[in-house]
């Protein structure tokens, strides 16, 4: 577990006043029955051949575990175990560190996975154990919270609602590294108008067009 203590919404020193998000209530409770709903016909139907097909796949490309389990943060604040195939070589005490194009620690097998987001089938757990929606903000490594916490203003609201598989920045080209400040700002900008204008029309926007990118593969996979 990483030793990075994170500070309530309360004490964050740029908050402004809570974000009003549209799905609450009885929409907020259509979401989750679309998240549990979609997650078993695709655990059922398609992942329950394929998940352990992936999963032997990845033990015999290189050695460690199938799965990665790292710590993020989820809707309040509430820290979870984020689960994704193994994508890099397996290193017990190796420190984090965003992935770059060319990254050496990438298999050829982890490439594809990342490029085709099929390393990011496991979360559907994630989303049945409502830490996760199957459309949403992306979740991101606590050491990446940390470093935008106090210094990118309106960060903090991306977790005024559960994050998502799949989220507007990420099917509009807005993923990958963040080397640069204004790479972030982007990112942040389509989570809260995704926010917003939040409904499960625009979801099944997203959804599409993250099966689209799926098909092509994308380029900002790293």
């Amino acid at each position: 577990m990483l030793n990075v203590t994170l500070p309530s919404f309360t004490e964050h020193p740029l908050r402004q006043p809570p974000m009003r998000v549209p799905l609450t209530g009885r929409t907020d409770w259509i979401k989750r029955a679309f998240d549990i709903v979609v997650s078993l016909l695709l655990l059922l139907v398609i992942l329950s051949w394929l998940l352990p097909l992936i999963s032997l796949l990845v033990r015999l490309s290189s050695p460690g575990p199938a799965l990665f389990m790292q710590l993020r943060m989820g809707r309040g604040g509430i820290p979870f175990r984020c689960l994704k195939f193994r994508t890099m070589t397996y290193s017990k005490d190796a420190e984090f560190r965003q992935a770059v194009r060319n990254d050496p620690r990438v298999t050829k097998l982890g490439a594809f996975l990342r490029r085709t987001s099929l390393d990011e089938l496991p979360q559907l757990i994630n989303v049945l154990l409502g830490q996760m929606s199957l459309v949403g903000p992306r979740p991101h490594p606590l050491r990446l919270d940390a470093q935008h916490w106090h210094t990118m203003p309106g960060y903090v609201d991306r977790y005024a609602v559960r994050p998502g598989i799949t989220g507007l920045a990420q099917s509009r080209g807005s993923r990958g590294e963040t080397a640069h400040p204004i790479q972030m700002a982007h990112r942040i900008r389509y989570d809260l108008l995704y926010i917003r204008k939040q409904s499960i029309g625009l979801d099944l926007q997203i959804c599409f067009w993250t099966l689209l990118n799926m098909v092509r593969g994308d380029d900002k996979a790293w």
